[in-house]
């Protein structure tokens, strides 16, 4: 497996395992597909403001996952505050990809001031609650009812780490 950069080749890839994880499931609460437009601005507003947007790939250059941060939330008294984003094709997990992603932006965020990187999780997604709790995030707290989606109210379990 090798993490780099994005490129824009990878976009497409990307779409393909995210779209469906935001169609199918409270994982996102989002009800919104992503589109290549719209997921190159994210990209390019994440690299202009000195933040990591970085891919897994197989050995055959196959894209198996992403890791992404920004800012935890606007203004400046949270420069050092970061939250982020992985997601992983159904055929990557389980095989130490979301680790090394992980890993990746932590560190890329430590050596730009972060202090603190925040996991915003689905409370129905006990998987990604202990992948960040192996990864030595803690429960920071509960926001129940925060997001709406199937027709159904979802709790957001708030997760951080010390960077």
């Amino acid at each position: 497996m090798t993490i780099r950069p994005v490129r824009d080749a990878d976009l497409g890839a990307i779409l393909g395992f995210w779209n469906p994880l935001i169609r199918e499931t409270t994982i996102t609460f989002s009800s919104e597909e992503k589109t290549l437009s719209g997921l190159s601005a994210m990209i390019a507003a994440r690299h202009a403001a000195g933040r990591a947007f970085l891919i897994g790939a197989a050995d055959d250059g196959r894209v198996l996952g992403f890791a992404s941060y920004d800012q935890f939330r606007a203004g400046n008294g949270y420069v050092h505050a970061m939250e982020h984003t992985v997601i992983l094709a159904p055929e990557a997990h389980g095989r130490g990809l979301g680790r090394a992603l992980m890993t990746a932006i932590e560190e890329h965020a430590r050596m730009r001031g972060g202090h603190s990187m925040v996991a915003g999780v689905s409370g129905e997604n006990a998987a990604g609650i202990a992948f960040h709790r192996a990864l030595g995030y803690a429960h920071v707290g509960l926001l129940p009812q925060s997001g709406r989606k199937f027709g159904r109210w979802l709790d957001l379990v708030l997760m951080q780490k010390m960077l």
